[in-house]
């Protein structure tokens, strides 16, 4: 069985399909999905879909790019939403410098305090870190997030830094990218780190393993990113999925 630990169905997306597919999961492998939030109306949407649906949990979290129109004081729903039983995660939340307009200073105050909810709340952390490689390290060294615990989503960073994380006692999430020709260090730090630092996650929509690449990615997609993560270790498939599965429960703390 595969659990996808990193996915966003209250994407549109998935508007016309949305519960056929969720509802078929589980028959097709799937047996466990979070449901991440990103945006102030996933704070919403995403416990809704974890409602509706046994196989489905949610995070609380704000996304760094999706801050900007917002007041610390939305931090409050994000508070509120950990207290739901089916939230086992804080997240995603972190540091993005991709774009021009990037407000750094702001992001790390969202960040540091949802790093300190995390804590409160004794819950572990999803975190997304794009093009802020050294900041990013540097608050979760100051935070001592290994003490926290949580993955570091959808990795692209170098072997030596995914070490040091895996050394913290953080996860390191593994997707379609490491199917993609071009996806040469990801592939590496599959390679080298050990299979019990890895969990396996879609980032749906986004992200769709070859041979899926350019269309709509979802968590049935897992067993390609699955293959080539056996390929790489010289392990079965089944090896894979029953370990990242086992590592994917210990992250989120669930019981079988």
């Amino acid at each position: 069985m595969i659990f996808d630990t990193h996915a966003h169905y209250d994407d549109s997306a998935f508007d016309p399909d949305r519960d056929e597919l969720l509802s078929s999961l589980p028959l097709k492998g799937v047996c466990r999905v979070v449901n991440v939030t990103a945006s102030e109306a996933s704070l919403t949407e995403s416990p809704a879909l974890a409602g509706r649906y046994d196989h489905v949990y949610t995070s609380a979290g704000l996304h760094p790019t999706e801050i900007y129109d917002l007041d610390m004081s939305v931090l409050d729903r994000v508070e509120d939403l950990c207290a739901y039983d089916k939230t086992v995660a804080v997240g995603e939340i972190g540091l993005d410098y991709h774009y021009p307009d990037t407000n750094e200073s702001l992001q790390k105050e969202f960040f540091e305090a949802q790093l300190d909810m995390a804590r409160r709340q004794a819950l572990p952390v999803i975190i997304h870190s794009r093009d802020a490689a050294k900041d990013t390290m540097d608050i979760l060294r100051s935070y001592h997030a290994g003490d926290i615990g949580g993955v570091v989503h959808c990795y692209s960073y170098s072997l030596e830094m995914a070490r040091e994380y895996a050394g913290m006692g953080l996860y390191i999430g593994v997707g379609g990218v490491v199917t993609y020709r071009n996806g040469r260090k990801l592939k590496e730090c599959v390679e080298y780190l050990p299979v019990d630092s890895i969990v396996l996650e879609t980032d749906c929509p986004y992200l769709s393993p070859e041979p899926k690449r350019g269309q709509r990615n979802s968590s049935l997609n897992l067993s390609y990113v699955a293959a080539e993560i056996a390929r790489i270790k010289g392990m079965t498939i089944q090896e894979v999925e029953d370990i990242t599965l086992d590592n994917a429960m210990k992250l989120y703390r669930m019981e079988y």
